[in-house]
């Protein structure tokens, strides 16, 4: 069974939309909500990040925030960034844990292939319940 935890709860919606506009301003970009989806975001951020969930749910929520595009720009290096800081925090060697950072990096993105899907699979499994 994969470990449960509330990897994202310290990532509020405020430092998401702070995350957002770091990366914006760093590359010249405007920073602002999109008026379609960034409601919907908001609330599925806001009702799903403080739970307790497998770390596979986590890069999953960031997925489908990501996939909502909230922001005008730079919505995946947003919410992958943040799950590759939870993932930073786990205190693995720096070998897998560069490793496992790019493997949710390109799940939250859209990007991975069925391969790297089921490796961090693998590796979510792997972690002690």
């Amino acid at each position: 069974m994969a470990k449960i935890g509330a990897w994202l709860k310290p990532y509020s919606w405020e430092f998401v939309t702070a995350q957002n506009a770091l990366l914006c301003q760093a590359r010249g970009a405007f920073h602002g909500p999109t008026s379609e989806r960034h409601s919907a975001a908001r609330e599925l951020w806001g009702r799903q990040h403080p739970v307790p969930i497998s770390l596979e749910d986590a890069v999953q929520l960031c997925r489908q925030c990501h996939r909502l595009a909230p922001f005008c720009f730079y919505n995946g290096n947003t919410f992958a960034g943040i799950i590759r800081d939870v993932i930073q925090g786990l205190g693995l060697p720096p070998d897998q844990s560069y490793v496992v950072r790019s493997l949710a990096g390109h799940i939250v993105a859209g990007v991975s292939t069925g391969e790297e899907e089921r490796a961090f699979l693998e590796f979510c499994n792997s972690l002690e319940t």
